[in-house]
């Protein structure tokens, strides 16, 4: 018997619809998708967390995504802090492209799309920052330029030693600080949803802007009406969903 995931189905349909058709398909997918992974006791959400294959995708045991030719593999960058990073299945000599992805959440959920389409010709490395996902630490360190030498770290033993940074929000902070510590692994950078420059004026009038006290007061919401606000603000037309979603995000994360 062969199932079918989201990603292989957009795939095989990628070849024979216009773009615009697959990517409604994609939202639509990232929309059940949401139900699934906020859920906890959902058993495709843990499998799909986990990286575990499914039949029909080639998949062996624990090889991850096999379709976008990535699976997931956790370094160990110093005792006690280990990065995982979603990394080739295969060694290539195409060029390197690292995803980075924003506060909250973890690099995968939010990129899977891009590295499915990406990994026929680059490759595709996915991380999780440390305290997101599966990468853990044992210190007190949480500064952007700890998160840039731990993936910097990890990427050059993984063998990589020039990229291109892809980064969403937070995940802008932490490229232009491997840019600025590590040029020579950094060949270029894509930065979504984050300043040039982001200065503590500029950070203190933003969040004041929106209401706020405190990033923190913002990114870390300690109620549902507070996972709501974040959600809303930190996206455009973003659909109204049922609040046992968000009361889920705020219970899981």
């Amino acid at each position: 018997m062969s199932f079918w995931t989201p990603a292989s189905l957009l795939s095989y349909l990628a070849e024979f619809f216009p773009a615009a058709l697959v990517s409604g398909l994609a939202y639509l997918f990232g929309v059940v998708q949401a139900f699934l992974i906020f859920d906890p006791c959902s058993l495709i959400s843990l499998e799909f967390r986990r990286g575990v294959g499914f039949p029909g995708d080639g998949a062996s045991g624990t090889m991850g995504h096999p379709l976008a030719g990535i699976s997931p593999k956790k370094i160990e960058i110093e005792p006690g802090t280990v990065v995982n990073f979603w990394v080739p299945t295969q060694t290539t000599t195409k060029p390197a492209v690292v995803f980075l992805h924003g506060f909250a959440f973890d690099g995968i959920l939010t990129w899977q799309f891009q590295a499915l389409a990406l990994a026929n010709r680059y490759s595709v490395y996915v991380p999780d920052f440390v305290f997101f996902g599966d990468s853990i630490t044992d210190k007190s360190e949480r500064s952007v330029e700890f998160q840039a030498e731990c993936i910097a770290k990890g990427l050059k033993k993984l063998g990589v030693e020039k990229c291109t940074l892809v980064s969403f929000s937070y995940g802008g902070a932490v490229g232009f600080k491997m840019a600025e510590i590590y040029p020579e692994l950094v060949h270029s950078l894509v930065v979504t949803c984050f300043p040039m420059a982001l200065t503590d004026s500029i950070s203190n009038a933003r969040f004041h802007r929106l209401g706020f006290n405190s990033w923190q007061d913002y990114l870390l919401p300690d109620s549902v009406k507070g996972v709501e606000t974040l959600v809303q603000l930190a996206s455009h037309s973003f659909p109204k969903l049922p609040n046992f979603i968000y009361k889920e995000i705020l219970e899981y994360y």
